[in-house]
């Protein structure tokens, strides 16, 4: 299949100025840029394009599809908006590598971030195999993170301690492994249990082994609220101490204490760069966050595993102890910060029997039934399994729009894509930018946008051939009109696909046509080793 865009504004995602262009690609590659009119049309489409952007297709830096892209190959919510690349296994949480056990316990822990769905055929242990079950057709591509935290599990369980030199020695094996079949780094998720168990030296060895295997790191780190300029400078001294790359998740700072403290963050990162050391992060342009509600919980709750908590959250005495550590102490899950119940609020429950919490808060769930908006929580999570996932308002549009402009950022969805109202990053992110804070607000240039999306991070993932509009380069490919382009999903309604994002193509393929899927599943797992 061959295409030629005539008369198209291309930002090739280099950051440099745009200009109009012919551009025609074939048997899934650009082959040809030449003066707009100057293009040798073949025997395949030909479009005129006068009047939109043509760009690298966008990606996605932190994802959570890892089973939406098996149970709904079509993937609208992230093809619709331009992205042909995705980045999963975050948060150190994931489905591989795994054993019968551990897959069941990460079924229970992980289904408010992607549900837990029965028909799917749970048929891959290893890192290798979950990929290859990506390369039976999805319509974006996607690549993996090895998830720390499931390494741990495999090897150690849900128990709150250092490993032995046995055990740390097969958490070695397990990510050399998982780099050998093709993850470009390792996740880390460290308010989350069980990762958030290991100490630095930990982190430190097996972050030697993924920088052996030319991988990154990509930690969530161990605060984004009262501790959260000592949780990055960790990262960086992990970074310095194993000689692996380091991308910062969701670099955000976050609740009271941190409001306008972004110059902060940004300092210690400006003073770790200069210093030799190699940094990239990303965010995503809204202040809410997403998780699954017991993440707010103290690490201690969840020794054991998830059947473990469930059982605690049933035992008064431990319920009392809890309610001290999230009201008054702050506790490591909610980033050492008292919780705020009237912050929290209820974006999608595992049972539909729990369907009425959706859309309130904790603080007005309290009002409604008349008792304590503690036990509602706890009530909560043993009826929904630990499957509720909430959204948590406690960000700051000044640290957003600080950090988002710095020459390291790129670009993270961090979108959940189940429960009833999932955070509306999922769908609209990518438009966000691009509507809001290049046309609306002058915050950055198109092409300074683009590259944020597309070369900044193809570079930080070791992608050759991907990034560029450059002839040689795959036809990885999205077109959007700059005077409309932008997000339509909000927190009330958020699974609505944007504006003025007609067309997009992987792989050479279009999966978005005139702005309407095609159906088309030319995306497959993209691994390092290839």
């Amino acid at each position: 299949m061959s295409c030629t865009f005539r008369g198209a504004q291309v930002v090739d995602g280099s950051g440099r100025p745009s200009y109009r262009a012919d551009v025609v690609t074939k048997a899934g590659m650009i082959i040809e840029i030449t003066e707009p009119g100057q293009a040798t049309a073949g025997t395949g489409r030909v479009m005129d394009v006068d009047g939109l952007v043509l760009a690298p297709g966008f990606i996605d830096m932190h994802a959570h599809s890892d089973l939406a892209l098996l149970t709904d190959p079509h993937h609208v919510a992230k093809a619709a908006q331009g992205v042909t690349l995705e980045v999963l296994g975050q948060d150190g949480l994931g489905y591989a590598p795994v054993d019968d056990t551990t897959l069941r316990q990460l079924r229970i822990q992980l289904a408010g971030w992607n549900g837990d769905p029965e028909d799917l055929d749970w048929d891959w242990r290893t890192v290798g195999s979950y990929l290859d079950r990506l390369d039976e057709g999805i319509a974006v591509n996607a690549a993996y993170l090895i998830p720390h935290g499931t390494v741990r599990a495999l090897v150690l369980g849900w128990e709150n301690r250092p490993p032995t030199s046995g055990e740390l020695d097969k958490m070695r094996e397990l990510v050399a492994e998982g780099m050998r079949q093709g993850a470009v780094g390792m996740s880390s998720g460290l308010t989350y249990p069980p990762g958030m168990y290991a100490d630095t030296e930990e982190l430190v060895e097996l972050c030697r082994v993924v920088a052996a295997h030319g991988g990154y790191h990509s930690p969530h780190h161990r605060s984004y609220g009262r501790d959260a300029l000592a949780a990055y400078a960790e990262m960086i001294d992990v970074s310095r101490r194993s000689s692996c790359p380091l991308h910062l998740a969701h670099t955000m700072m976050n609740f009271p204490d941190n409001a306008g403290r972004a110059a902060d963050l940004l300092r210690l990162i400006d003073d770790a760069l200069s210093d030799g050391c190699d940094i990239s992060m990303d965010s995503y342009p809204y202040t809410a966050g997403s998780t699954t509600l017991a993440a707010l919980l103290p690490s201690w709750a969840a020794e054991g595993g998830p059947q473990a908590l469930i059982d605690r959250l049933q035992d008064l005495p431990t319920r009392t102890r809890l309610r001290r550590e999230l009201e008054e102490l702050g506790s490591d899950g909610c980033h050492g910060v008292p919780v705020d119940w009237s912050t929290v609020q209820i974006s999608g429950v595992r049972d539909p029997a729990n369907q009425a919490y959706v859309g309130a808060t904790l603080a007005d769930l309290a009002v409604r039934e008349g008792r304590a908006a503690a036990d509602v929580y706890f009530d909560l999570l043993v009826r929904d399994r630990l499957g509720t996932t909430c959204l948590q308002h406690v960000g700051h549009e000044e640290n957003v729009r600080v950090i988002m402009r710095h020459p390291a950022h790129t670009v993270g969805s961090d979108g959940l894509l189940a429960g009833t109202r999932p955070h509306p990053r999922a769908w609209g992110a990518f438009p966000r930018l691009l509507g809001r804070y290049v046309r609306e607000l002058n915050l950055l240039t198109l092409e300074e946008c683009v590259a944020k999306m597309t070369s900044r991070p193809a570079s930080r993932l070791g992608l050759a051939t991907r990034g560029l509009v450059k002839p040689g380069y795959l036809a990885d490919l999205v077109l959007f009109d700059p005077e409309t382009v932008g997000d339509v999903a909000t927190y009330d309604e958020p699974r609505l696909p944007p504006l003025g994002i007609p067309f997009v193509m992987v792989a050479g393929t279009w999966v978005i046509d005139e702005g309407r899927p095609t159906g088309a599943r030319p995306g497959r797992s993209v691994r390092r080793l290839r």
